[in-house]
């Protein structure tokens, strides 16, 4: 097992410095000046060479690459042309609001998930698992940012339960508290969480039938063990491996796929942090959002990997 993290760690540091690579050369490398893309076409000669300056681009990209990099390493970032902060504390206090939002839509991903799944694959051909079927396939049809809109017409327009938008804080000095937050969490996550709901259950519902044909089902069922017992003890733990993979994946697009949702709902989080930066060109703030997110996405399927070769051994030795 410590051989199996070992080599997932060196693929996800190898990983990363590709898309820093990445990252970097897509924004400051490529054809274009980001200091004439962030000032604009009526900018002086004077007010670029400072703003270049400023941004280090009258050094080598190599030098300047460096640099970025050898500042994340350390927690240093630059500060932000429009906001004028360090990018790390914008970060930091956008967070505070997009993780806890993945991670509720990720919790109702998994249960509605695991209960509509399994109930599909228990009444496989019947009533149950062709409702589940159909509510799942127009789930994955419904657009999530048209779905918000839905829920905020009924849940704040016409029954007037909750705010339409906007985010209290979690802090009780700030005027807000832990269940206004989480209240004001509670739409936005449902939004996100129908469309990953619905693929999960597919997956889980497959992973389950695939899984109660083996023989040691079948054995486990002719011990005298009922289809409920043999399903909870014995089918879900060795249907989990594809369950986990794609969760993992879903909780990474998750966190990189508010963007759309935290503008419906007026949220300040990561995904409005990046649409405000490239609305103002701050190029500064897109680069280390970007790279945050990769870094995210990177990290969740590290795990994913590892939570797979506790669960089923054959991954690690495969």
């Amino acid at each position: 097992m410590l051989l199996f993290i070992l080599k997932r760690l060196a693929t996800l540091a190898l990983t990363l410095a590709a898309a820093s690579v990445l990252v970097f050369a897509v924004l400051e490398v490529l054809p274009g000046n980001a200091a004439e893309i962030i000032l604009g076409d009526s900018a002086t000669p004077e007010s670029l060479a400072a703003l270049e300056a400023r941004l280090g681009l009258d050094r080598p990209p190599l030098q300047r690459y460096l640099t970025w990099t050898g500042g994340l390493l350390r927690g240093e970032t630059a500060r932000s042309i429009s906001y004028d902060t360090p990018t790390a504390e914008l970060l930091a206090e956008r967070l505070e609001v997009t993780l806890p939002l993945a991670a509720m839509a990720m919790a109702l991903t998994v249960v509605l998930a695991l209960v509509l799944g399994l109930y599909a694959a228990s009444r496989h051909r019947k009533l149950g698992d062709v409702g589940v079927m159909a509510l799942s396939q127009l789930g994955i049809a419904i657009p999530n940012f048209w779905f918000a809109i839905l829920l905020i017409l009924l849940f704040a327009v016409q029954l007037q339960w909750v705010s339409a938008g906007g985010f209290p804080g979690w802090r009780q000095d700030d005027g807000g508290g832990f269940w206004p937050g989480l209240k004001a969490l509670l739409l936005p996550a449902v939004a996100l969480a129908v469309v990953q709901a619905a693929i999960l259950a597919r997956v889980t519902r497959s992973a389950v039938l695939d899984v109660m044909r083996e023989d040691f089902v079948r054995t486990a069922r002719a011990k005298g063990l009922s289809r409920r017992q043999a399903l909870l003890r014995h089918v879900l733990r060795n249907a989990m491996i594809p369950v986990l993979t794609v969760a993992g994946l879903q909780f990474a697009n998750l966190v990189t796929g508010t963007i759309v949702i935290e503008n419906v709902f007026v949220l300040p989080g990561v995904g409005r942090l990046v649409f405000q930066a490239i609305g103002n060109r701050d190029l500064v703030v897109v680069r280390d959002v970007v790279m945050l997110l990769a870094a995210i996405v990177v990290a969740v399927n590290f795990l994913v990997d590892v939570a797979a070769a506790w669960v089923d051994p054959r991954v690690r030795l495969a």
